[in-house]
């Protein structure tokens, strides 16, 4: 079978726009002339390509040498940002107050004293900077709203002992792409 022969195709240089036949594979313009005129879009784009391929690279080169600290502080940071977008519409855990201060993520067990229990989900509750920073978390009146939001049996479990929990970086690498994609989704339904 004869190969069919190549379709007339438009010259992107816009002052000729005039139809040719392409000689070469990938050929754009209709003349060498064509060629020299666009130039300096072609230079643009592939500087642009070569700068992305660029921050591509530089983005991997980070991500190989983080320690997991690094990847604990993220994954932290993002179930922290879960935890007050969850609780957005709730007062201060330990006050009871609605204010236009500062909100944290403030952990009933504290996460020196009970590590496996720092994402936990039950354990973190929307809190006010005084009461977080300048009362130590204010734990008695914590203690009194929690029961009330979870109910008992779960607060004497928090309390309870739990199995010493070493977290790998896989293991944060998907504790932060879970509460991600929460944050996502809790983003949407506000939206």
């Amino acid at each position: 079978m004869a190969a069919k022969p190549p379709k007339a195709k438009k010259c992107l240089n816009a002052a000729c726009a005039a139809k040719f036949i392409p000689q070469r594979l990938g050929q754009k313009v209709c003349s060498p002339a064509c060629g020299l005129a666009i130039k300096d879009v072609n230079q643009e784009r592939a500087r642009k390509s070569l700068a992305e391929i660029g921050r591509k690279e530089l983005r991997a080169a980070k991500e190989r040498v983080k320690t997991r600290a690094d990847h604990m502080r993220e994954a932290q940071t993002v179930f922290n940002e879960w935890i007050r977008l969850r609780d957005a519409t709730l007062p201060c855990v330990s006050c009871g107050r609605h204010h236009e201060g500062q909100y944290h993520a403030g952990h009933y067990r504290t996460v020196g004293a009970n590590p496996e229990l720092r994402f936990e989900p039950l354990n973190v509750h929307k809190q006010c900077a005084p009461c977080n920073n300048h009362k130590s978390g204010d734990i008695v009146n914590y203690r009194i709203t929690l029961v009330a939001r979870i109910g008992a049996s779960k607060v004497e479990w928090l309390e309870g002992p739990h199995e010493p929990k070493r977290y790998t970086i896989e293991d944060l690498k998907a504790i932060k792409a879970e509460y991600r994609a929460k944050i996502r989704a809790l983003k949407g339904e506000a939206a």
